[in-house]
């Protein structure tokens, strides 16, 4: 299994469309960074056909330490998710099937 970095994509969006390698780039920053906006404002992104990026608060709790059994406060934070859509999941299993 291979790992897709962001120039890979920027590369894909070159051939695709023709678009200089800056400007494929610089299209694909702006959508990162509209996506990541969103979420530091609070709210949820969804994306048609791929998935919804989730925002969830948990709540401080006590943990503990595996290693020494010490208790331990965690922090409250904000969690990202991520639910894929159903065409997602299905071009994903139709692949593994191959």
């Amino acid at each position: 299994m291979t790992t897709v970095t962001r120039a890979d994509i920027a590369e894909s969006i070159c051939e695709e469309i023709g678009l200089s390698r800056k400007d494929a780039g610089d299209i694909l920053d702006m959508v990162i960074d509209e996506i990541k906006g969103e979420m530091v404002a609070g709210r949820d992104v969804k994306i048609s056909t791929f998935g919804s990026f989730l925002l969830k608060r948990k709540n401080a709790r006590i943990g503990r330490n595996p290693k020494t059994g010490v208790e331990a406060e965690i922090t409250p934070r904000t969690v990202i998710s991520f639910r894929p859509s159903n065409s997602l999941k299905n071009a994903v299993n139709k692949k593994a099937d191959n």
